[in-house]
């Protein structure tokens, strides 16, 4: 004989099970805390430069504020824009961050026929340090300072060669800001990466580099390097003894250069604004800040509008300096 469930037993399980589905709809639907896995931190330069040692000093942080591991991946190439178009195509999900450069936001237009567009592409999440540059030489160039360089470059003309990141990096265009506004026939050569043209430097192939501070610092403090002068509107804190641009009688060669941390066009606000406070947090202590300095960079961990204010009006700047030095990737 089959046994007889009461009705009411029956109905409440019925409901049981339906109240028990549609939570788990429920939380299936639901989305998932960000961050909830490892972020990849993308630097489309080589290891060792100075946007190397930025990413590694954001990235061990930003690990330890999310808990979850944030690793750096170096994607050198084409100026940083293999690295940039990496990020560009990447999922717009915030596990895929770039570590910005001039380079990639500001004098692209060397390049005619970029498969994508930096400006379009990708977002802008902070600007996350500034830093002028040094412009060393080996010990033996018979210059001592700015001057020194621009008679010796003249009287020689194109027998100099400067060395840099690859071509539309600001090591390379800090260094056409020079030869355009000194009017130093000097000639560039490009490297995939500023740790490559600088072994070339210390061994004696090349003879400039308008480099940033950290990968340079050791090396003049060692006699390896000698500094000419730094590009910032005020002396460097690291180098003292070295006179600004400004100083030497440049005035029109100051410039500075700047990273980012950036991401796909497609990245939800709302992910950009929690980077953007959180990247800011980080930026702003005194340990942070501390480290830049001691690399020769000034922290400046912007607002999303401000980044995308000042990264437009810097482009406008370098697009000059690319019209009238006709400054173009072969």
């Amino acid at each position: 004989m089959t046994q007889q469930w009461p009705r009411r037993a029956v109905g409440l399980g019925l409901l049981a099970a339906a109240l028990g589905f549609a939570a788990a709809a429920s939380q299936a639907a639901e989305p998932k805390t960000y961050p909830d896995q490892m972020i990849r931190l993308v630097v489309p330069f080589t290891a060792g430069g100075s946007s190397d040692v930025q990413a590694r000093m954001l990235a061990d942080r930003l690990g330890k504020l999310y808990k979850q591991p944030v690793v750096v991946e170096n994607r050198p190439g084409a100026g940083g824009h293999i690295g940039g178009k990496f990020v560009a195509d990447a999922p717009a999900d915030g596990y895929t961050l770039l570590l910005g450069s001039v380079g990639l936001h500001a004098t692209y237009g060397v390049f005619k026929k970029l498969s994508y567009d930096p400006a379009k592409d990708l977002k802008v999440i902070t600007v996350l340090a500034e830093m002028p540059h040094v412009v060393v030489a080996t010990p033996s160039l018979p210059a001592g300072d700015l001057k020194q360089l621009v008679a010796l470059a003249r009287k020689a003309p194109d027998t100099l060669n400067f060395g840099s990141a690859g071509v539309g990096s600001s090591v390379h265009m800090i260094g056409e800001l020079f030869r355009i506004t000194a009017d130093a026939p000097i000639v560039h050569v490009p490297y995939k990466g500023s740790s490559a043209a600088l072994n070339d430097l210390l061994a004696g192939q090349i003879q400039l580099m308008f480099e940033n501070p950290p990968t340079t610092l050791a090396h003049i403090r060692g006699g390896k390097l000698k500094a000419l002068a730094v590009t910032g509107k005020t002396r460097l804190p690291a180098l003292p003894e070295v006179p600004t641009a400004i100083e030497a009688g440049f005035p029109a060669f100051e410039a500075t250069s700047w990273t980012t941390v950036a991401a796909s066009a497609r990245l939800p606000d709302a992910i950009a604004d929690r980077l953007n406070a959180d990247i800011r947090r980080i930026v702003s202590s005194s340990e942070f800040a501390q480290g830049l300095a001691e690399q020769g960079m000034t922290p400046v961990a912007s607002t999303r509008e401000a980044a995308t204010r000042f990264v437009a009006a810097e482009k406008l700047r370098w697009d000059k300096v690319i019209q009238q030095g006709r400054i173009a990737a072969e």
